[in-house]
């Protein structure tokens, strides 16, 4: 099974100009494909599923390091911030990996059709993010996304019958729990994911953690227990990793976006701590990093 799924994405990615990520037509599914170990990449996560069919990759999420290789994946259930890097890639063996995001709008009308009492969501305890196995019928659900792209008068009628399928297998899996609370999230969520919610749509503003642990309904030791067990991190350092992609998403989409309007964008009162976190982050200072990120995409 898997070896079906690694041709189909060799075959994709040898007929294809430019660079990896490749966004494709299919809703939600992106490639990806590299040639040589990468340096770590501080993203955004959207709730999705990471596939890798070749090769390796480190991903890490506050404190949290995960190492998954072919016939794993990342199971992302919670939008925030983490890095990722490849780690084992060549020229004959290329990493190989396929990202199906979820659609939760989906996954939640697959939830309600299954009746099942075995289903229950986890609790705000259980990490959003974890490695886990791709096979059987969920690798064959990613084979036939990948292998739709060939027909792509087909996609409109048949990739959203493989997504809710998809669904079911991953909500009927050992990861059900978590997949059930990432549906139910979007109607009902926590009251701790409406503090992150809100942490993460006021990040450029200062933000008191009390303020947070109220709209959580806990105390602040509380709080700050169940938040870095969902997600890894301290509030601050969520905050701040939010900040940090998206003044490099500013510095890399627009000429007039310098170092110091993008830390003042993002809430930064210190361009010279921006700068120093920046290169903390990334590696290097914002400018030189901007600057490289632009040639190695030309």
């Amino acid at each position: 099974m898997l070896s079906a799924l690694t041709d189909a994405l060799w075959h994709y990615t040898n007929t294809r100009p430019g660079p990896s990520p490749f966004v494709t037509e299919v809703p939600g599914l992106t490639i990806l494909r590299a040639d040589h170990e990468k340096r770590p990449n501080l993203l955004l996560y959207k709730p999705a599923l990471c596939v890798v069919a070749q090769g390796a990759k480190t991903a890490v999420a506050g404190d949290r390091r995960m190492e998954y290789g072919a016939g794993q994946a990342l199971l992302v259930s919670l939008e925030m911030p983490a890095s990722g890097r490849v780690t084992e890639a060549s020229d004959t063996e290329p990493y190989l990996g396929a990202i199906v995001e979820f659609d939760l709008a989906v996954l939640g009308d697959v939830l309600a059709s299954i009746d099942s009492p075995r289903i229950v969501p986890a609790d705000d305890a259980e990490p959003a993010v974890s490695v886990i196995a791709v096979e059987g019928p969920v690798a064959d659900c990613v084979t036939r996304l990948v292998r739709l792209l060939e027909t792509p008068l087909a996609i409109p009628v048949v990739a959203p019958a493989i997504m809710r399928e998809l669904s079911y297998w991953l909500l009927t899996g050992p990861q059900g729990g978590t997949l059930a609370r990432l549906a139910l999230a979007q109607a009902h969520p926590t009251r701790l994911l409406h503090a992150i919610h809100a942490l993460r749509d006021r990040f450029a503003e200062p933000v008191r953690v009390e303020e947070l642990a109220s709209v959580a309904q806990l105390s602040l030791s509380a709080f700050h227990r169940q938040f870095k067990q969902l997600t890894s991190m301290t509030p601050l350092q969520y905050q701040k990793q939010l900040r940090l992609i998206e003044a490099r998403r500013l510095m890399l989409s627009s000429e007039a976006a310098n170092a110091e309007a993008a830390a003042y964008a993002v809430g930064y009162e210190s361009a010279s701590q921006f700068s120093r976190e920046y290169a903390r982050m990334f590696g290097s200072p914002p400018r030189r990093d901007v600057a490289s990120m632009r040639s190695s995409a030309a």
